[in-house]
């Protein structure tokens, strides 16, 4: 999704208090800072306080806020418990990044990736030596200054052989990167014209390879002079290195990901317009059926406060998408089971560690929270 539009979060809301008067990037810094002992005796901290004093006063912010200042629980079904335990804390690992992406569990090195899209980088977080950069030059790699606000790499995943693949925003193109570090491109273009910025992807069990197309990573978007394809849409690579056009019907098709028996592949419109995900039907020779709307966030969408953008299965089938207030969590039938609530558009998550762990990339940090279920494992890992 736009990082234009992550810079721009909605006021925070905590819950026990009204409206808070900083924006929720501010608010939840103060909050944790201060709980964490991180602010210098002195004026420093008495602004701590004087801030939380206009979040509502600290005397009456309830323990389930206090000990996750980064994001809260909204159930609205029993369900939604059975997934994540009330009361689970939700802890920051990384900060201070531009527009965070792709969030890809590498169990080998038991590392978390995931992209900073604007400053065209992967970083990695390891639970025992902190965040670093993995790779540089990620999405864009061409000699002229980029002109437009993402030119880095969005989408991250491992095909059946374990090998990094990668959505190249600058570059236009889905690449794998070999041990050695090549880059090899896998799509670069349909019928002749050039993709527009591919933005997230999925293998099936076979290793076929599904990826979205939306404008996101060109500098003027929708109306860039250079954007060559008449739509946005999903398409398939098969194991031969055929391109085709599976889904041509939405507006900015963004996050994807297959239900459990890989009968089903969920796809998010990042539009405010129409913040919906599709459940397309996959037909035995790979494409898909015309769809239907599996959930709309219509309702819950306030300006400021994310579209649908990345998201992933559980086992269970539950659907964790990303989407106005954080991540909404829908069941196979579509019911809406619960939100966390970030606060901030949110662009991703991803299950790693145990299986059960889910890090949540939203707008310039990233999260990470237990969960009671455990994500769809990649084909990769099987």
């Amino acid at each position: 999704m736009s990082a234009v539009s992550a810079r721009f979060p909605r006021g925070a809301r905590i819950k026990g208090l009204g409206p808070a008067l900083l924006p929720v990037s501010r608010a939840s810094r103060i909050l944790a800072r201060t709980y964490s002992g991180g602010f210098e005796m002195g004026s420093s901290r008495r602004l701590a306080w004087l801030a939380m004093g206009f979040l509502g006063g600290i005397s009456i912010l309830n323990a389930s806020a206090a000990e996750s200042p980064y994001a809260r629980l909204e159930s609205l079904d029993q369900r939604f418990d059975a997934l994540i335990a009330p009361g689970t804390k939700v802890q920051k690992i990384a900060d201070d990044l531009k527009w965070s992406e792709g969030p890809l569990w590498a169990a080998k090195s038991r590392t978390l990736l995931f992209s900073d899209i604007p400053r065209n980088v992967i970083m990695q977080w390891h639970a025992d030596k902190g965040v670093s950069t993995f790779l540089e030059r990620s999405g864009y790699t061409g000699a002229a200054p980029f002109t437009g606000h993402e030119p880095g790499s969005n989408g991250l995943t491992f095909d059946l052989q374990g090998r990094l693949t990668l959505c190249q925003h600058g570059d236009r193109r889905i690449s794998r990167r070999e041990a050695d570090g090549t880059m090899v491109p896998l799509a670069v273009s349909y019928h002749g014209k050039k993709l527009n910025s591919p933005n997230d992807l999925v293998f099936d069990a076979q290793g076929n390879l599904y990826f979205t197309d939306p404008p996101f990573g060109l500098p003027k978007q929708f109306d860039d002079p250079g954007k060559e394809l008449p739509f946005n849409g999903v398409f398939r690579v098969n194991k031969d290195g055929e391109i085709t056009a599976v889904a041509t019907d939405l507006e900015a098709p963004n996050g994807l990901g297959f239900s459990p028996d890989y009968k089903t592949l969920y796809v998010a419109n990042a539009r405010a317009s129409s913040p919906i995900w599709k459940a397309y039907g996959v037909l035995p020779d790979g494409s898909l059926d015309k769809g239907r709307v599996f959930a709309d966030s219509a309702a819950l969408y306030k300006k400021g406060d994310g579209v649908p953008d990345g998201l992933k299965v559980d086992v269970q089938g539950n659907v964790f998408a990303t989407g106005p207030g954080g991540v909404l969590v829908y069941s196979a039938d579509g019911s809406l089971l619960g939100r966390i609530l970030t606060g901030v558009p949110t662009a991703n998550v991803a299950f790693g560690e145990d299986g059960a762990t889910l890090f949540i990339t939203a707008n310039h940090r990233v999260l990470r929270l237990r969960t009671l279920t455990k994500g769809m494992p990649l084909p990769a890992d099987k």
